[in-house]
């Protein structure tokens, strides 16, 4: 990930309580994420379950028992630990917090595991913001090209405004990010990005 949000602890900064991975109640949320191992190198995650005290996650690539790693998931954002086993599909990160993170995070999980029961439409799971830069062309599979302004933004998908609405399911760049229209409403529609946009990324200065 750029900027510095995810740069590698020192290892003396994250001190480790192993007897933390298993005292934490486990939640089951998929959220998405990125992750950065030793070497520098970022890769897309998923959360399996999740805890104050440890995540398991489908990760390509597992990293060494033991390595400290830095992740940043939506909804969350920044966790950091060391990887204390690998699973079938990825590994289990042992997180490195303090005493005031782990509540944040418990009370963070305690609304994303209840969240359906409190009433969010599905369509509005990831924070939605409002661009600096509104302004955007939208460019057709055929060539057609649509001046629109966005509405707002999520790492998922965004709402746009236009005159000329594409059919449901047709497939565009908005800007240079592809996507295809999921929904009409009056004066815009609502469009699923193909790719999700990085965390790190996701701010009011986005130009898609």
């Amino acid at each position: 990930m750029s900027g510095s949000s995810l740069t590698l602890p020192k290892e003396s900064a994250l001190p480790l309580r192993r007897t933390d991975r298993r005292q934490h109640a486990r939640v089951k949320v998929v959220l998405l994420g990125r992750y950065m191992l030793r070497n520098m190198q970022e890769y897309p995650c998923q959360s399996i379950d999740f805890s104050p005290g440890g995540v398991a996650l489908v990760a390509p690539v597992r990293g060494e028992i033991g390595e400290r790693v830095v992740c940043y998931f939506e909804h969350i954002g920044r966790v950091e630990g060391t990887i204390a086993r690998h699973t079938e599909r990825g590994f289990a990160l042992s997180i490195a917090a303090t005493a005031r993170k782990r509540d944040k995070l418990a009370s963070q999980l305690t609304w994303l595991a209840n969240r359906h029961e409190l009433g969010l439409p599905e369509d509005r799971r990831h924070e939605r913001i409002t661009p600096v830069h509104k302004a955007v062309v939208l460019k057709l599979d055929e060539g057609i090209e649509l001046p629109a302004t966005l509405i707002d933004v999520s790492i998922s998908g965004a709402g746009i405004a236009l005159d000329k609405r594409p059919g449901i399911g047709a497939g565009l760049l908005v800007g240079s990010t592809p996507a295809k229209v999921v929904r009409h409403f009056q004066n815009g529609i609502a469009v699923e990005f193909l790719l999700q946009i990085s965390p790190d990324k996701f701010d009011e200065n986005i130009v898609l």
